[in-house]
């Protein structure tokens, strides 16, 4: 790639702190404009609102969905934005160009009792069950994303106070409550089970394997699968699930969204918002099945 994509790329990780995975969906999609400008010999100087369009067409051919089209589009935007401000390319093509709508989808989230079937499915006194067992309880407990969960060190957690620090998207940090149960079981953890993981190794990571390594965000995954098909969960459960969860039930419990928006690392309240949607969605389904005149 020419110097304004590295240019650009440059500006989302370094100036504007974006995640590693975001910067590289951006470079993906950049990548994906520059081989068509190169396949139909444009050069980038030259690309205007009708060659914008084209691309677009072509997008909406190969069965792009809505969102990805809205990200496409977002992506563009902020490139040749970048480039005009600082005198890489002489002109916008895209300062007209408008967002596809797309209806949000709904995230999914477990009951009350689904999720208390899976936190009691690691109950063994074995270290990588104690471990689980923590892993899921703080997941539960903060609504953190499982990078964040896997992420986290052993200074990120005061016991004593009750708290996890954690670094969300963008290098953000939140301090986030850890709740009495999530704190019982990450203690034991310490106490008994993480010393034997480690087996004399030293590591500044809180969660670890049998070989001392950071556990990964595939390993949890699998483990999360695991547990949920061991709790006669016939949903498709993520680690997401969990973050639903955590917020649709403080919502259902009558928590204000402010405050949920700030647990969730949520920088605009509209993303936390989605969830007001899922809790009147329940109250719905609750006063058609119980009241008599429904």
């Amino acid at each position: 790639m020419n110097p304004p994509w590295e240019r650009f790329f440059e500006h989302l990780a370094i100036e504007k702190g974006l995640a590693a995975n975001t910067c590289e969906a951006y470079r993906r999609d950049l990548s994906h404009f520059a081989r068509y400008l190169e396949e139909e010999g444009i050069d980038l100087g030259q690309v205007r609102e009708v060659e914008i369009a084209s691309y677009l067409y072509k997008l909406r051919r190969e069965g792009l969905s809505a969102r990805s089209m809205g990200r496409a589009i977002s992506c563009m935007r902020g490139f040749f934005r970048f480039s005009l401000r600082e005198g890489l390319l002489s002109y916008d093509p895209t300062s007209h160009l408008e967002s596809p709508q797309f209806r949000a989808k709904l995230p999914f989230a477990l009951s009350e009792e689904e999720v208390e079937r899976l936190l009691s499915a690691p109950a063994g006194q074995r270290p990588r069950e104690m471990r689980d067992k923590a892993m899921i309880e703080i997941l539960y407990a903060t609504g953190m994303r499982v990078s964040e969960l896997v992420g986290l060190s052993l200074q990120s957690v005061d016991l004593t106070v009750g708290y996890v620090r954690c670094m969300g998207k963008g290098s953000k940090e939140r301090i986030v409550p850890l709740g009495s149960s999530a704190i019982t079981h990450l203690k034991s953890y310490l106490e008994s089970s993480r010393p034997r993981l480690l087996g004399g190794r030293l590591s500044s990571h809180l969660f670890v394997g049998p070989s001392g390594r950071p556990l990964t965000r595939q390993c949890f995954w699998q483990m999360i699968r695991r547990l949920a098909l061991k709790a006669g969960i016939s949903k498709k459960v993520t680690p997401h699930t969990l973050r639903h969860s955590f917020a649709t039930h403080l919502l259902e419990r009558g928590a204000d969204i402010r405050s949920v928006q700030m647990m969730l690392g949520h920088s605009d309240i509209s993303t936390t918002q989605i969830y007001t949607h899922i809790t009147k969605d329940r109250l719905k389904e609750i006063h058609r099945r119980h009241h008599p005149r429904a």
